[in-house]
């Protein structure tokens, strides 16, 4: 029995400073602001094998709340790559742990806070090390955590403790003297940094000793009890390696070598502490909000790939997004390439990269040097999301969508036995491929070090503004050829109007004719992204437009007097309009100087993506030699119209400009 009376001290001792878990169900104060405030711990006692019943003390002095009160992350079944929140406030209250946490307002956060708000989950786990512990008085098997630090709090999809909240997620022995801790608590601290490796079984009687032990009653005794410790030792370094993926290999050389689970969990904790960093730099990150989407800065991603160094919070926030992206499907082409969502091309800047040339970057650096002042490039527009294209994000395979081509038919009987003429839908299928487009630049080591703006700002914008407009370009007129989506101008089955033999003038007339043919054949599915898209050129000869009252028919606000403010619409519906929409077409003898005009339902039009954009960082022996770096974008996408009738175009449209 000394034996055994010795491992129960060394597992007592090696329970202090690891990382522990405990659930519970509770009720949520729901707030108006996405926050809550619940209890997350108590001093129900919790079964912890040989060690005996465990108690979290909640007196004063107890708790050390220094973790938890400064911004500690808010988890989801303490998954370290699925932060949801942030805790605001912790505090004891009659003998428990209480929170008020902020819920992030990303997609994957907002689905766990409502299934909160609507009663579906209610389960709360803390994540706690234990720093001090001590045998409870009067109580056999029971000892007292009396100073411990709780790490993080998590929403719990399987709770535990009955003792706090109301009702229970699952049915528990209510004898706390030989209650067994639940089977999601097992997993939670199989799962967790270290946890308690001693067995789960409680000892169902205690030996009587005597004055003269029987020495082969203990050595039965030691030799099961060490069988026992070596399928546990066995049994446990499966589960960390398991549950924390550090292949065959490295679990087969932990327990041929006789390795402890402790130098097991070292491992794992490595692997923990590595996700722990960067969720502690990157708190909102993977699906971070617009201000720190603004805040990345790809030049971080760039370094962190040249010198294999990401411990920076930048690089950090750039490997974060870029596991996310390739989370859902988003895939990597090389080993010194990172992927940014499409939601972080931020345009802002723009420059080339060289200080030896002036034109290519040297203009950016001189003695009397004002970037405040810096002339942005003039760049087209972007319009096609804002006109309601749907996007598809996250496409891994190539895209068979299937469609309705005809309906079926109806029949009057003329009398009771005439014959049912048949009439059977008709189906057919669209299909999308990734089109690939890219963009490729180069900067030198100088201009790094000396270049205002920076070359951040530069490349980002630079080459995101680029990929927009290509993508924007695709959608709208791209030519479905070289390797080029088809878009909607040079779609088949568009309702088409032709102005004339050599083009001519925009009227009135004509735009109502256009939305009747799209109206007609039933192509406005929703109103709201039903609009005109065209050039400045074609715009321009619309606001010259008037009625028999010498009254401008663009201008929809007769509330004023004179021609007053031009709202972007006409005939009802609004005008997007941009130079990406080609104003160099050609009929007949007007050549190069026609224009186009869209309209129809812009949610009949879809953007396929496959993954996000790819940024991948290069040098080639030339540019090693001229100490440039290569910066490539690439981006992988395509265009599927559905429904062909619910556009209208023209193509050959003259103006005055």
């Amino acid at each position: 029995m000394k034996v055994i009376h010795r491992l129960m001290e060394k597992k007592q001792r090696d329970l202090e400073n690891q990382i522990q878990h405990r659930s519970q169900p509770v009720e949520f104060d729901i707030k108006e602001d996405r926050t809550i405030e619940f209890p997350f711990s108590s001093e129900k006692p919790v079964y912890r094998g040989v060690l005996g019943n465990e108690i979290l003390d909640h007196r004063e002095g107890a708790i050390d709340f220094s973790r938890l009160n400064d911004a500690a992350p808010l988890l989801f079944n303490h998954d370290p790559n699925k932060p949801i929140g942030v805790v605001e406030k912790a505090w004891t209250k009659d003998k428990r742990g209480y929170a008020r946490v902020r819920f992030s307002d990303n997609p994957f956060p907002t689905e766990v806070y409502n299934d909160v708000k609507n009663g579906i989950l209610r389960g709360v786990s803390v994540g706690y090390s234990v720093n001090e512990t001590r045998d409870e008085k009067d109580k056999d098997d029971f000892y007292r955590v009396t100073s411990w630090t709780p790490a993080e709090i998590s929403i719990a999809v399987v709770a535990a403790d009955e003792s706090v909240g109301v009702g229970r997620a699952k049915e528990i022995n209510t004898d706390t003297s030989k209650q067994q801790e639940p089977s999601n608590m097992e997993t939670q601290r199989n799962n967790a940094v270290a946890s308690s490796d001693a067995p789960q079984s409680k000892p169902s009687e205690k030996t009587e000793m005597t004055d003269t032990p029987d020495l082969s009653v203990v050595r039965d005794e030691a030799s099961k009890k060490a069988a026992s410790d070596e399928r546990n030792r066995i049994r446990s370094i499966s589960l960390i390696c398991n549950e924390h993926q550090l292949g065959e290999e490295t679990k087969d050389t932990l327990i041929s070598d006789g390795k402890s689970i402790n130098e097991a969990r070292e491992l794992a904790l490595k692997i923990i502490s590595d996700k722990a960093q960067q969720i502690e730099s990157v708190p909102s990150a993977p699906d971070v909000p617009e201000k720190e989407l603004r805040a990345m800065r790809l030049v971080d991603g760039i370094k962190a790939v040249q010198t294999n160094d990401w411990s920076s919070r930048g690089a950090g926030l750039i490997r974060e997004i870029s596991e996310e992206v390739q989370l859902k499907g988003g895939k990597r082409t090389a080993s010194n390439s990172f992927m940014i969502p499409l939601a972080a091309l931020v345009p802002e800047q723009r420059a080339t990269y060289v200080t030896s040339t002036a034109n290519v970057g040297g203009n950016l650096v001189a003695d009397e040097y004002r970037p405040q002042d810096f002339v942005e490039y003039l760049y087209n527009s972007s319009i096609a999301m804002q006109a309601g294209v749907k996007t598809l994000a996250d496409c891994q395979g190539d895209l068979v969508i299937p469609k309705r081509s005809t309906t079926g038919s109806t029949y009057w009987l003329s009398s009771q036995t005439t014959a049912i003429t048949a009439g059977n839908s008709t189906f057919a299928q669209l299909t999308a491929t990734p089109k690939n487009v890219a963009s490729l630049e180069k900067y030198s080591r100088q201009q790094v070090l000396q270049g205002l703006p920076q070359i951040e700002d530069l490349i980002r914008s630079d080459m995101t503004q680029n990929l927009q407009l290509a993508l924007d370009s695709a959608v709208l007129n791209g030519s479905g050829s070289s390797g080029e989506p088809t878009g909607i101008l040079n779609t088949s089955g568009v309702n088409s109007i032709a102005v004339g033999t050599n083009g001519g003038a925009v009227t009135a007339d004509m735009l109502i004719n256009l939305e009747g043919n799209v109206v007609i054949d039933n192509g406005v599915v929703n109103g709201a992204t039903t609009k005109y898209i065209t050039n400045g050129k074609v715009v321009n000869d619309l606001k010259k437009l008037k009625d028999t009252t010498n009254q401008y028919l663009y201008n929809l606000n007769y509330s004023v007097g004179g021609r007053g403010p031009t709202p972007a619409n006409f005939n009802g519906y609004p005008i997007l309009d941009s130079m990406q929409v080609p104003s160099t077409l050609t009929k007949g003898s007007s050549s190069n100087n026609c224009s186009a005009v869209i309209f129809g339902d812009f949610s009949q039009c879809l953007l396929c993506l496959w993954g996000g954009l790819e940024i991948q960082v290069g040098e080639d022996s030339d540019d090693f030699a001229k100490l440039l770096s290569s910066v490539r974008g690439v981006l992988s996408m395509d265009v599927v119209v559905r429904n062909p009738v619910s556009f209208g175009v023209i193509k050959d449209i003259t103006t005055s400009l």
